[in-house]
């Protein structure tokens, strides 16, 4: 194991799967297509980066921030540009170029991950100056919003326990979505991982670097494969930790999900059950009941937090949800836990639900420049991870087949998590009321003829299963190189030594392991044979 895991990390990579998904919102229309003739793009490959210390209290002194400006329609480059915020920490050593890492959401924002987190890092910077962004719409670059209309849409889907009214449900979504649209303004029709991933291109380019290199986790990797697929021979050394689906709809990414979280609750209970402090007890079914009891008492009579607002059933779904990607998040999860049940206390699983009170108001926004951290919306981190996913997801069910099908799609959620299942199911609905998202990613990310990149899976990922980088790794092809990591958790990069040097030596060195080579549970074995196919 690693001298320390960062439970900072483990718990915001996890976003696109486990965040609180209360802002029902969505939007996106497909980029122009890779292949198509393009507009002049030359001034804003012409660019270099301007580094300078970064601003704020949280900052560390050896963090650099910049900036790179992008066009908003890179269909229309010339009918307005915005501002993409980075930082980087400068490599001691030889120096190749730049490692650019995505830590994954979608909505993450990667300087705040970067600046918190960065001494897991700093073994790369032996060969790069380790550099991150905010993605468009995220964080300082632009960032999304929906304000009220996310008030509106959490209380429908809280007032609407069992979905038993989904046409007056619906419109409230198709209200809220319009709402976002226009506090949000022109970048959220422009949002989404096809743009993301030109944008990454152009940032490239303004480091100076002829190839990038690349560390994605979680939706971080749906970027790298959406740039490897519009880019390949501009990929230098990819790497994918928690290897997303290129395929599968919204609505069976839903029902995984929810199967691995109720998975990974499952070894959460069989750990607490075995300690006299655990809150459920120590029968281990009878703490399952328990857990559902909880949810269904909250979501009928939320309780205060000391903000004002009021902690429902889903609330606290989604911040176990948070807490269940790290192992050695569960004694606080367990004494939080504790603190609600015995005390109706709810600071502790507040602190797990990175979203927050994410929906109880809103900042000042930008319009085009770079962002104060002050003034990024409260919601930014729903609104952008529902906005980036309806954005790359091209499935518009109207709302009489969503009528129809609701009852059944229900049935198989509850099956898949008595817990997680309608906290997942309501992802369906997301992007209700939307423009329809693109389908390149699902047509044209495959078969990518690019230098060879490696992709991690870890056996007990609760928000990547590990079927999908089997599954991905496939459809890329012969370029996709596979690391079976027998660990828990989510991503191995930050939990597991064999993971971490493999991947390590594989950025700086070129070395990739064998296809279909593993780490073990305990992710201390360092050994295996490599080769260069990488270089």
């Amino acid at each position: 194991m690693l001298a320390k895991l960062s439970t900072r990390l483990a718990v915001r990579r996890c976003a696109g799967a486990g965040t609180l998904v209360l802002a029902l919102l969505g939007a996106g229309l497909p980029a122009a297509r890779a292949d198509q003739p393009q507009p002049d793009l030359s001034r804003f490959y012409r660019q270099k980066v301007t580094w300078a210390a970064c601003k704020g209290p949280d900052m560390p002194k050896d963090l650099q921030c910049g900036k790179v400006t992008v066009p908003l329609d890179y269909a229309r480059p010339r009918a307005g540009t915005l501002d993409l915020a980075l930082a980087r920490y400068q490599g001691t050593g030889r120096k190749q170029g730049s490692v650019v890492l995505n830590f994954g959401g979608p909505g993450g924002a990667g300087i705040p991950e970067l600046a918190a987190d960065g001494s897991e890092f700093m073994d790369l910077t032996n060969g790069y100056d380790v550099v991150t962004f905010d993605p468009r719409g995220v964080g300082r670059s632009s960032p999304v919003t929906c304000g009220e209309g996310g008030d509106e849409a959490a209380a429908a889907t809280e007032d609407s326990a069992d979905l038993s009214h989904p046409k007056t449900l619906l419109e409230t979504l198709r209200k809220a979505a319009a709402e976002c649209a226009r506090r949000s303004g022109p970048v959220l029709a422009h949002i989404g991982t096809v743009n993301a991933s030109r944008d990454l291109d152009v940032i490239r380019q303004a480091l100076g670097d002829r190839k990038l290199n690349y560390l994605g986790f979680s939706y971080g990797t749906r970027l790298g494969a959406v740039y490897a697929a519009q880019f390949p021979h501009r990929v230098g050394r990819l790497a994918l930790d928690g290897v997303d689906t290129l395929t599968e709809p919204l609505s069976e990414q839903g029902v995984a999900g929810a199967e691995g979280q109720q998975t990974a609750l499952d070894d959460f209970l069989d750990w607490c059950t075995t300690d006299v402090a655990c809150p459920f007890g120590q029968d281990r079914r009878a703490a399952g009941d328990q857990v559902v009891r909880l949810v269904h008492s909250l979501d009928a009579n939320p309780v205060p937090t000391g903000s004002g607002g009021k902690f429902s059933g889903q609330d606290l779904v989604g911040a176990i949800g948070q807490a269940l990607y790290s192992k050695q998040l569960w004694p606080s999860l367990e004494r939080a836990l504790t603190s609600l049940i015995q005390d109706g206390d709810t600071r502790g699983v507040l602190n797990f639900a990175t979203a927050g009170d994410a929906l109880s108001g809103e900042r000042q926004r930008g319009n085009g420049g770079l962002v104060d951290p002050q003034d990024v919306p409260v919601d930014n981190l729903p609104t952008a991870l529902m906005a980036i996913n309806c954005a790359d997801d091209p499935d518009r069910p109207d709302a009489a087949q969503l009528t129809k099908d609701l009852k059944n799609l229900q049935a198989a959620y509850d099956q898949a998590s008595p817990v997680f299942g309608r906290y997942r199911l309501i992802q369906l609905l997301m992007c209700y009321g939307w423009p329809k998202g693109t389908d390149f990613i699902r047509d044209r990310v495959k078969d990518v003829q690019s230098a060879k990149m490696l992709l991690v899976g870890t056996r007990g990922d609760p928000a990547t299963p590990y079927r999908w980088t089997v599954e991905t790794a496939a459809r890329l092809g012969p370029s996709a190189v596979v690391l079976d990591n027998k660990g828990d958790g989510h991503t191995g990069y930050t939990s597991s030594k064999c993971v971490h040097r493999k991947t390590d030596d594989f950025l700086l060195y070129g070395y990739l392991p064998p296809n279909g080579s593993s780490c073990p549970a305990n992710g201390e074995d360092w050994s295996g044979t490599t080769d260069t196919a990488g270089r």
